[in-house]
């Protein structure tokens, strides 16, 4: 299992909280790449557990405060 953030954002705007089987199927509904589908299925699952943002499937993703970028610049 693997996350880049061109699949990740592809769960940005989930209606989160979510289990594991609803995310699947709003992967699939909103056309997600199979490579989303497939990581999500490849996630341990206790079949309760609620996932609350992008943060708790890849606790990685990128935050607009770990960006470099100065807005104030331009």
């Amino acid at each position: 299992m693997y996350w880049t953030l061109d699949l990740a954002t592809h769960l940005q705007d989930a209606p989160y909280p979510l289990t594991r089987d609803e995310l699947i199927d709003y992967a699939i509904r909103s056309g997600a790449p199979l490579e989303v589908i497939s990581n999500l299925q490849l996630m341990e699952d206790d079949g309760e557990e609620l996932y609350n943002s992008i943060e708790d499937i890849w606790p990685d993703y990128p935050k607009k405060e770990d960006s470099h970028f100065e807005e104030d610049e331009y």
